[in-house]
């Protein structure tokens, strides 16, 4: 299908197909940050509160060339709008359930207790607002043994037996280059929150919404979880399957390639390529049997071709194979750039950055990265205004420290 076809019936009147949402984030970091960023590349309305002197990540590297803004925050806060508070003051709070009287969703991402212990915890937003979805995204989740504890995405990977599994036989246990917890925990904290609002529409009812990064990514585990209970061992593979062979990472010329020949009929297509075609009958469980033969024989056919020769073959014979690319590789590959996977967008101090635009295409209501990620206070004018306070009001707020 051509991009052009994919869009042709697309509405231009809307932000996404969440437009008319409206979204209050009080968050910090990256998983609570991440649900706002989804929801906001969604359409929605995000209002960012955010305290005074600037959240965590804020100073996060790497950072912008020839700016004082870094990546990870352009990424993770664009979309939406910014209002400081300190929500330990008196004040704050008023102001923060006056937002939340008027939301549909609250995003929080602190310990469990502590936005309670402010004063602006599900009990007491619901008491404004008793329809309202409040979403918490925490280490361990708001009940359980250590609930109380605090915890970040290293320790969840680590905790859930995830980094156990992770990197090559030879070494010890490796958490992933990504914030792969609070990454999961954002899009679950996304799916709990539009299934309690689906929910809300059609009885009336609003609800507490609980993600933890512990129980997201046991979720993602693809059953580790039930086999560790059961005791069935699990091996540490690497870049190897378990399920059968070759799949792996191969040496090429003048870098790698990454195959991985699943199927029966790929096998035998395969080793026609590499010209063994008496290895043709190998069931999956013989060449898993084999498997460092394999990986010898395929290692050898790759070795002295280039990565671009491997691919074209392979992908001829209809076999997956990619290029093992670096980001710096992907961010100027064709494929990405026709997704609208990076968009040019004007960030806060006046240049133009590339960000990773949204995953998911709609064909009706298209998504895109509408503004990046605002300076701290940015909208308290426009927010406060909204809510009857005056110039003078707004000075009064920052002398006390409330803004």
């Amino acid at each position: 299908m051509e991009k052009g076809a994919f869009f042709e019936n697309a509405r231009g009147d809307l932000t996404g197909p969440l437009s008319g949402v409206k979204v209050i984030e009080a968050t910090t970091t990256w998983a609570g940050p991440m649900v706002g960023c989804i929801l906001g590349d969604l359409g929605a309305e995000v209002l960012k509160v955010e305290h005074p002197k600037g959240e965590l990540s804020r100073s996060f590297r790497p950072q912008l060339p020839n700016s004082k803004l870094n990546v990870p925050h352009e990424t993770v806060n664009r979309n939406k709008q910014n209002l400081s508070l300190d929500l330990k003051h008196p004040k704050a709070i008023e102001i923060f359930l006056q937002l939340c009287s008027k939301a549909d969703i609250v995003v929080e991402n602190f310990k469990p207790g502590t936005l309670s212990k402010w004063g602006i915890g599900y009990q007491e937003v619901s008491s404004v607002k008793p329809d309202i979805i409040y979403l918490s995204i925490s280490m361990f989740g708001q009940y359980g043994p250590l609930s109380k504890r605090p915890g970040y995405d290293p320790l969840a990977q680590n905790f859930t037996g995830w980094s156990s599994l992770n990197g090559p036989p030879s070494i010890g246990s490796t958490k992933a280059p990504t914030w792969l917890a609070d990454d999961l925990s954002g899009l679950h904290g996304v799916i709990g929150a539009l299934a309690a609002l689906t929910h809300r529409n059609e009885t009336g009812e609003g609800q507490h919404v609980d993600v933890s990064l512990v129980d997201s990514l046991l979720f993602q585990s693809n059953g580790f979880l039930t086999s560790g209970s059961l005791d069935i061992p699990l091996q540490k593979l690497g870049n190897r399957s378990a399920i059968t062979d070759p799949v792996n990472v191969y040496r090429c010329m003048d870098g790698e390639v990454f195959v991985a020949a699943l199927l029966q009929n790929h096998w035998k297509a395969l080793t026609v390529l590499i010209d063994k075609k008496e290895l043709s009958h190998l069931t999956a469980d013989q060449r898993k049997s084999k498997r460092d033969y394999i990986d010898t024989v395929v290692a050898d056919w790759c070795l002295n071709k280039s990565t671009e020769r491997v691919v074209t073959e392979l992908s001829a014979a209809g076999i997956a194979v990619t290029k093992v690319n670096t980001f710096k590789e992907a961010a100027q590959h064709a494929q990405v750039n026709n997704r609208d996977m990076l968009q040019e967008v004007k960030l806060s101090d006046g240049q133009l950055a590339p960000l990773t635009g949204p995953p998911t295409k709609f064909s009706k209501t298209p998504t895109r990265i509408r503004s990046g990620a605002p300076k701290v206070g940015a909208h308290n004018d426009e927010v406060l205004g909204a809510l009857g306070f005056s110039g003078k009001d707004l000075i009064d707020l920052k002398k006390e420290g409330v803004i």
